[in-house]
């Protein structure tokens, strides 16, 4: 005959190590979920000053947890200078190495250096050349994000935009 002998520590145990592992849990997901630059970003047209004969990128979605290891994917959509549809996708990490970019008539790489958490430098290149540099700040309640881009355009011109996106 076997005797099972409990004793008042397991239970205590057992609470203590289901309450840690819940703690760590939440923990690491308040910090994976709280990346401001994270989420889908809708331009606010009325608030932004945009030079014509530039891309109007409407909605940006910046995605890190599809590719994990501190990489970011990064898709936009909007109209190219004309008025097309343009679809853009870079993929790559926030640490000033130039990445490739796919589908910007404007751009075949791009790098973004990690100012702070809420901000971001970005410096635009085609065929090797630096074809603009900005600046991505989110606002303190993560409700918007400010980005201004200087540079020049495929048919020379200078241009200065600031578009402001909304959270969506």
């Amino acid at each position: 005959m076997t005797f099972l002998l409990k004793c008042p520590l397991d239970a205590e145990m057992k609470t203590k190590t289901v309450a840690l592992s819940l703690g760590l849990i939440l923990a690491a997901a308040a910090l994976y979920a709280a990346n401001p630059m994270e989420g889908t970003w809708k331009l606010n047209e009325s608030k932004s000053k945009l030079t014509r004969g530039t891309t109007k990128n409407t909605k940006v979605v910046y995605d890190s947890k599809r590719l994990g290891m501190g990489r970011w994917d990064v898709t936009g959509e909007g109209l190219d200078a004309d008025g097309k549809p343009v679809h853009s996708e870079w993929k790559g990490k926030f640490d000033g190495k130039d990445y490739e970019v796919t589908g910007d008539p404007n751009s075949d790489m791009r790098s973004y250096t990690k100012v702070n958490d809420q901000t971001l430098n970005i410096t635009v290149k085609k065929g090797g050349k630096v074809t603009a540099t900005g600046r991505i700040a989110v606002s303190a309640d993560g409700k918007s994000r400010v980005v201004t881009l200087n540079g020049t355009t495929a048919k020379g011109k200078k241009f200065s935009n600031t578009a402001v996106y909304d959270k969506g």
